[in-house]
């Protein structure tokens, strides 16, 4: 099994964005890149959190399973 360290980070030093499409009470998450390989997403309603940190790819996955209503 390959095990993978979370990078440290400081969520206030991130760029964080969220969709265009977002709603206007904020329901929505903003994702931040960490590092190349890594990503940061939080919920827009509770920014004071630091985020979960998963890989590019795992992210990427999740999104493209959302897309095609696989999930």
């Amino acid at each position: 099994m390959n095990h993978l360290t979370r990078p440290p980070f400081d969520p206030a030093e991130l760029s964080w964005s969220k969709a265009t499409a977002s709603s206007e009470q904020g329901a929505c998450v903003e994702v931040a890149r960490v590092l190349e390989s890594w990503l940061a997403v939080r919920d827009s309603k509770d920014i004071s959190r630091p985020g979960l940190v998963v890989p590019t790819g795992a992210f990427t996955a999740l999104v493209n399973a959302v897309r095609a209503h696989e999930l």
